[in-house]
């Protein structure tokens, strides 16, 4: 009898007992992306790579994936990236995922670690992850995520300091704002300042570009007696996140309406492009009110090279001051240049107007000494590995010694 109540128990009861977890892959949250998801087996998954176009459906870019699995605690995992390949400047290529981008993971979404193996299948092409979590619940991403809310707690917690002010010159399209910062002594007077300009995250997937912008502002804000000396000599001006909206919904280098942010500067429309509108009417005006701009630079991260570029200066006016700033640069464990430097083209090579990047339109329009730094995301050959987000930080406080450096010459 006693036999047949435990059969009967466990009957009733097998439909509640809980199987091994179901592992889920989400991407819905802010600067997650991810496109197609599919379930090979119980822990093989094919996910695409989201990408994106810009407004003439051109030039698919599939440089960003961020995303949760949930329910894989010590479980074999295989998941698949694919849907990689895209074009670059109208030119057809393999994708920006490959055997030398290996991606990161979180157990917190805090704290990121390199995944130092992956397979990459050329002929597909696919990039295959294996890995066993160590938690119920890890994130994976191209690179380490730098959103939004990062620059909004980092504001935060200087928001008393007096050196610092800030400022909206616009929203976005998605009606996010559009924010230039000041850091200076302001018990100094302005005349005798230099004034250097920068500008982060163009693009939104180099979040590379965010760590390091983060490490500038918190060196320039430090007690630190260079930063302390460097506030009293120097104004810098500087757009921390120059794509709110993209890096909101994960995006890659356009705008929400298609607009890549670096290549639009002889083609400004306030209405398809607020945010190219915004920078460019700040940095010109204070050039138009009499003020000068002694240097500027904007920061970007691409895969495999590091390099500097100057403006498209054919008459070398400022020769001098691209190799002062170069060799200061390259003195640091953080920059290492895969090429001499070199001036920019004076205009687009593509046959097709709105291409400029920010150093040639400025050039153009004002003559100004713009620069730009491109950061690789693979193995750097200075650190011996990819770089952290703290290298990146501390790239950031370099960054802002050399540029200070170059001016005071």
């Amino acid at each position: 009898m006693k036999r047949v109540l435990l059969l009967i128990i466990i009957a009733f009861w097998s439909p509640f007992v809980s199987p091994a977890a179901t592992i889920s892959v989400d991407a819905n949250f802010e600067g997650g992306a991810l496109g197609k998801i599919e379930r090979v087996s119980e822990t093989h998954f094919r996910c695409g790579v989201k990408g994106e176009s810009d407004q003439d459906g051109r030039n698919r870019q599939a440089n960003w994936y961020y995303f949760r699995v949930d329910g894989g605690k010590g479980r074999a995992l295989i998941i698949d990236l694919v849907d990689l390949p895209g074009e670059y400047n109208y030119r057809p290529n393999r994708g920006a995922v490959t055997g030398e981008t290996l991606p990161w993971y979180s157990e917190d979404n805090q704290r990121w670690r390199q995944i130092e193996t992956a397979e990459y299948q050329v002929d597909t092409p696919l990039l295959r992850i294996r890995l066993t979590p160590g938690a119920n619940r890890i994130w994976i991403a191209h690179v380490p995520p730098y959103t939004n809310r990062h620059l909004q707690r980092l504001l935060r917690e200087f928001n008393t300091h007096p050196a610092l002010r800030r400022q909206v010159v616009a929203k976005t399209i998605k009606g996010r704002d559009m924010i230039l910062l000041t850091i200076t002594d302001e018990r100094a007077p302005d005349a005798q300042k230099k004034v250097l300009w920068l500008m982060f995250r163009q693009h939104s997937w180099e979040a590379g570009s965010s760590w390091a912008g983060e490490g500038a502002l918190r060196f320039l804000l430090s007690a630190d007696p260079a930063a302390v000396q460097m506030r009293r000599t120097a104004i810098f001006k500087i757009f921390p996140l120059c794509d709110p909206d993209g890096v909101a919904r994960g995006g890659v280098r356009f705008n929400a309406n298609g607009f890549d942010l670096n290549r639009n500067w002889d083609a400004v429309d306030e209405t398809k492009m607020p945010e190219i509108a915004a920078q460019r009417k700040a940095i010109l005006d204070c050039v138009d009110a009499g003020r000068r701009v002694d240097l500027f630079l904007t920061l970007h991260n691409t895969e495999t090279s590091e390099y500097f570029q100057g403006p498209p200066d054919a008459e070398g006016r400022y020769r001098s001051l691209m190799e002062q700033f170069f060799k200061l640069l390259s003195e640091n464990k953080t920059f290492a240049p895969s090429r001499p430097p070199r001036f920019a083209e004076a205009t687009t090579t593509i046959d097709k107007p709105g291409r400029m990047r920010v150093i040639q339109g400025l050039y153009k329009a004002r003559r100004l000494p713009a620069f730009l730094i491109e950061q690789m995301i693979t193995r750097h050959p200075k650190l011996g590995r990819q770089p952290t987000p703290e290298d990146r930080k501390q790239f950031g406080a370099d960054l802002m010694r050399a540029m200070w450096q170059t001016v005071m010459q």
